[in-house]
Order: structure tokens, then sequence, then C-alpha cells
């Protein structure tokens, strides 16, 4: 079935989502089904050429801002975050995708799908460049207060999003804390370590920053307020890395003739510490598969983010939520 994508998401919609759904419906071969307002969509999709017989428009005449709230949501009845939940729950697509308000996102994702059966509190994850690939980490900023118990279910669910998208047979799960030793950490982690410890998982302990980004875990837990620090403090620091190479590097003659011979080199990293190479991440936890990308995502991440929803559609990743939320109960 098709992909679902808000087209009134991003911070400058709807530009981005079109020219996205038209990379990524003739890159996949998937159909993909844009909401948002139709003769807006229908004139833009127009103005850009190339073969558009696989977007198909939804109709919705409203769309959420950034700072809405609950209360401005149920007064925008009609907004392109809630149709295109409807349709997916609807089976009328196997994922919907945004790069809007990710408070929004949450809200309309428990109230249109609920949680998988057993799950206390949904997440939101991330995959994170490290030395030895990538790391997913969860939560990132959905639950800013957490209980040790929601941390125990983030790890199980990690672990699922690293065997099935990731291909990791086994992978290692850390507890992000100030220090290594079991006793470190506020309250909430010293709790969490116990749970984890005792708990049929690949549990290696507790992890620093270094341990993350040298690839000695593959999934990370933590609460959601300190996963969003970390998150946008690693992003600000990958751009302050490149902004600075770039300069440094077009500086003179000599530095430019080095740029140019170590170019495919500073290419690979800037796709390794690149966001919009993943473009989105699910809400793990919720009966559906639900992406949600930066607010500021181009349509390169917007196409990336249509196609990690289309590999989790892919390798069943709900079902096996599904099914490792079931065997822990």
């Amino acid at each position: 079935m098709p992909i679902v994508l808000d087209a009134m998401g991003s911070d400058n919609r709807p530009d981005p989502e079109v020219k996205a759904a038209i990379t990524a419906s003739n890159a996949l071969h998937e159909e993909i089904i844009l909401i948002g307002d139709e003769p807006t969509l229908a004139a833009k999709l127009a103005a850009i050429p190339g073969d558009k017989s696989r977007v198909r428009i939804v109709h919705a005449p409203e769309a959420l801002d950034m700072e809405d709230k609950i209360e401005d949501a149920r007064r925008k009845k009609q907004n392109s975050m809630r149709v295109g939940m409807e349709l997916v729950k609807a089976g009328e697509g196997d994922a919907f995708v945004t790069a809007g308000n990710t408070g929004m996102a949450m809200y309309y994702a428990i109230k249109s799908f609920g949680n998988i059966k057993g799950v206390i509190r949904p997440c939101l994850s991330a995959v994170v460049p490290v030395k030895t690939g990538h790391a997913v980490m969860l939560d990132i900023g959905a639950n800013a207060e957490c209980r040790p118990e929601f941390l125990l279910q983030f790890a199980f669910l990690g672990k699922v999003y690293a065997q099935s998208l990731l291909g990791l047979k086994d992978p290692k799960i850390g507890l992000l804390s100030n220090g290594e030793e079991e006793d470190k950490g506020n309250e909430l982690i010293r709790a969490a370590y116990h749970l984890l410890k005792d708990a049929n998982l690949n549990f290696i302990g507790n992890v620093e920053g270094k341990e993350l980004f040298n690839g000695q875990v593959d999934v990370v837990v933590t609460d959601g307020f300190t996963g969003n620090i970390v998150l946008k403090s690693t992003e600000a620091v990958a751009k302050l890395i490149i902004d600075v190479l770039r300069e440094e590097l077009m500086g003179s003659f000599r530095t430019k003739i080095g740029a140019l011979l170590a170019k495919p080199a500073f290419q690979n990293i800037k796709s390794m510490l690149d966001p919009a190479e993943i473009g989105a991440a699910p809400l793990m936890g919720i009966d559906a598969l639900v992406f949600v990308g930066h607010g500021r995502s181009d349509s390169r991440a917007l196409a990336n983010a249509i196609r990690s929803a289309k590999h989790a559609v892919d390798n069943q990743l709900l079902s096996h939520l599904r099914a490792e939320i079931t065997n822990i109960l």
C-alpha cells in the first residue's frame, strides 16, 4: 500500500514535500499519497517536471503549525496530520510520514492508533552515526519525565529496531549515564540499571558519550529530555565541524588543492553526519508506522524519510515490535 506523506508539515511546506513525493515515488516505485490543500498541491505538482503517475493527492484544507497545542488541533479538525493518520488507520496506507509538530504527531498517533498492547509509553527514536556505523537512541524527546519501567521498554523497542532495520542479531544495549559504574547517574538511571540488568537483553551497562560514539553499543536508552539535548547537541557539533572544515579548506590555494584530493573522504564524513540521510524517526510503541522528521527538512530529507518508512514496512517492523512486547509481558 502507499506511504502517506503530510504535505503541510515542514517549515517550508509544501514545496519540499511535493518534490520528495515525486523523487521517492520514482526511486522506490511506490505510490505516495500527499495530504494537504488539493488546489495548492495540484498546482505545485503540475509545475515540477517528471513522472508523477504514482503521486496522489488527498484533500485536507487545514494545517498544524509548530507552535500549535492540543486545543489548536481540536479547532483544526481537518488538518493534514489527522487526515493522513486516519487514512492509514482505514487501511489505505502502510505508513505515515510528517515533518510537522512532534507533539501533535504523538497526540494524533495515540488518538488514531493507540499503543501496541502492553506498551506503557511510546517514545521517539533516532539513528545516530557512530564509529562502527549507526546506533539507535531512544527516547529523543517524546517523554521528558520517565519512570524506570519506561526505560526498560524503550530498550526492548530499540532492540527490535536494531534487529529489524539495522540487521543486528543480538544488539548491545547501553544506558546513558554520567559514568560507567553501576552506582552512577540520578535516581531514575540507577533504578533503570537494575531493571535492564535483570532483563533478557544484551545489556552492557552504563555508557557515556564516548562509548556511544565509539560504537560500543547498538542501542542507547535514556529519558526524552536528555536524549533530545544529546541529539540536538550532536547535530550542532557535526554541522560546526563541517562548516569549520569548509572554511579552513577554502582559505588558500594550497588548502584548496588538499581539499580537492581529499574530497571523497570529506563527502563520506558529511554523509555520515548528515541527519537528512535517515530523514525521519519512528514513534516507537505506537500500533502503526508513524515517522517524524525535522521541521527544517528539505526534499532530500523527506525523500529519505519515505525510504526509511518503506524499509520499515518491508522488514515488518510493526509485527516484530508487537511480538517482542507480547513476549516480555
